[in-house]
């Protein structure tokens, strides 16, 4: 029996926090744009009718902490964060769609004056804002259409507003990702929510595409970020659509402590307890982001056993599911071992007897068996091609060499995904 339960409500399930998200044009508002615009003294926004400016606020000041994308190329909404973050402490999460402010000239200074705007709204300490983007890569921030719209943006501020923000941190996602979990701590019921969006350039290293998580728990800072570093190593980080690990990758999470629940300081058993429902919780959206990737049919899971260690494990997972191959072949329903194979013995994980491999699909339509003792089989391909039909499919992958364990998770590679990449920036 879990010791947690699922539960609706999103980001703003747990105590204290509030959300909003509206449609300010934020893609539309191009420079050039503005530019003419303001020669016509005309309003620079032309919004689609998509929300792309999400606000999450606390009532107090919270314990907060953060993990980032480990590529070099960063948006400086990451530098901001790192810099307000530098306390453990937050009390807003503001972020738009459409832009991913990164690469630019003045990034840093649009993303700081993002935080500013929120904070003037909320009246609070513009180093309590945490700041984010997404979207295209290297076309200024206009900060017009959130100048605009932040006001309105904290008067829409809502227990009810999680699904608003969802939608506004999207881009070509194609299905919010919110959710909720509940659990009981020192005799408290602790809640966690959040949302999370991510549809492609995912490959995620130490962060997530972007993902802001609640908590009315009482946890200090340390911990948060031991907890989010641990759940998101198991679930996040085995996320794979497409092998590009994003610039802008941000995961972070705000404490209140309404609970009521002695804080958590050490890694003790309420410690425990809080990340085996954080770390459920994060599974479940891995799960959701790699459904949704662009294009994507299927998802795809690669579930390791008897690796030499939990390491190995990971790293076969991963390489099984980042395989193009692999990928293209679960789009066309070919039980193809070979490729599975290929992907493992390239990992650069130890596997001590290749000749051990076992190799099997599972779906909702059954299960077969491919690959014994690392040589193909004969099997009934009817049977292996209505198993690859389903949209969820389980890559399974015995090895005989040791108690490690790990689960990966990705999708497949459809004429779309392609589609959908050649014309982003339009």
């Amino acid at each position: 029996m879990n010791k947690y339960t699922f539960i609706d409500g999103g980001v703003t399930a747990p105590q204290g926090f509030t959300a909003a998200g509206v449609c300010a044009g934020v893609k539309q508002a191009t420079s050039d744009a503005i530019t003419k615009a303001a020669k016509k003294n005309e309003s620079p926004v032309i919004p689609n009718g998509k929300r792309d400016l999400a606000l999450i606020a606390c009532d107090k000041v919270c314990n907060a902490a953060a993990i980032f994308t480990r590529n070099l190329v960063k948006s400086d909404t990451i530098y901001v964060t790192q810099e307000h973050l530098k306390n453990g402490k937050a009390q807003a999460v503001i972020v738009n769609s459409g832009n991913a402010n990164a690469c630019n000239p003045d990034g840093y200074e649009k993303a700081a004056a993002m935080a500013k705007l929120a904070a003037d709204a909320l009246g609070i300490d513009e180093k309590d804002v945490i700041v984010a983007s997404t979207g295209v890569i290297g076309q200024p921030l206009p900060l017009e259409p959130i100048e605009n719209n932040v006001q309105k943006l904290k008067s829409l501020l809502s227990e009810n507003g999680s699904a608003d923000a969802a939608e506004a941190i999207m881009t070509t996602d194609t299905v919010k990702k919110e959710w909720a979990v509940r659990t009981v701590i020192g005799g408290k019921t602790v809640t966690i929510g959040g949302i999370a969006k991510g549809s492609g350039m995912i490959h995620i290293n130490m962060g997530t595409t972007l993902s802001f998580v609640t908590t009315d728990a009482a946890i200090s800072s340390e911990m948060l970020k031991e907890a989010l570093v641990a759940a998101a190593d198991v679930s996040y980080n085995m996320v794979s659509v497409d092998g590009d690990t994003s610039t802008n990758d941000t995961l972070a999470i705000l404490a209140s402590g309404y609970a009521g629940n002695a804080e958590i300081t050490e890694k003790n058993d309420d410690y425990y307890s809080f990340l085996e429902a954080l770390t459920a919780a994060f599974k479940a959206v891995a799960k959701q982001l790699a459904a949704d990737g662009e294009g994507a049919t299927k998802l795809l899971i690669c579930d390791v056993q008897g690796a030499k260690d939990e390491q190995a494990a990971k790293t076969i997972a991963k390489s099984v599911i980042c395989s193009s191959l692999v990928k293209a072949a679960m789009f066309g329903a070919d039980a193809n071992c070979g490729r599975v194979l290929c992907a493992i013995g390239y990992s650069g994980a130890e596997v001590k007897d290749v000749k051990k491999i076992d190799v099997a699909y599972r779906s909702a339509a059954g299960e077969i068996l491919v690959c014994q003792n690392g040589c193909g089989l004969q099997f009934d391909e009817e049977k292996a091609e209505k198993i690859l039909l389903e949209n969820e499919i389980t890559i399974l992958i015995s090895l005989g060499d040791g108690d490690g364990t790990a689960e990966a998770y990705g999708c497949d590679l459809t004429y779309d995904y392609v589609k959908i990449n050649g014309d982003y920036r339009t």
